[in-house]
């Protein structure tokens, strides 16, 4: 829940960091400090460099932030090949 002195923020993120702690990049070109929330650690929310996300700061605090959710991004051209089992015999 929001309190009265946090802020929702969306921003990219920029750089993976040891424990958790995330570099992101906000619309301004800003970069702060985050950490993800327990729910995305009890869910194995997996966030990778690149990944849009909704964070929440504290206004006294602008260097900070919490990551509460990532959002969905368009879909990634990788050159990874498409994996095909071949077809499936219907055996019963």
């Amino acid at each position: 829940m929001a309190d009265d002195n946090t802020v929702e923020v969306e921003g990219k993120i920029v750089a993976v960091l040891p424990g958790t702690m995330f570099r992101v990049e906000l619309s301004n070109g800003h970069q702060v400090l985050a950490h993800i929330s327990g729910k995305l650690r009890k869910h194995f929310i997996k966030i990778t460099v690149g990944d849009l996300v909704k964070m929440e700061m504290n206004t006294q605090d602008l260097e900070k932030a919490r990551i509460v959710y990532r959002l969905r991004n368009a879909v990634r051209k990788t050159n990874a090949p498409i994996r095909s089992y071949g077809p499936r015999n219907n055996r019963r």
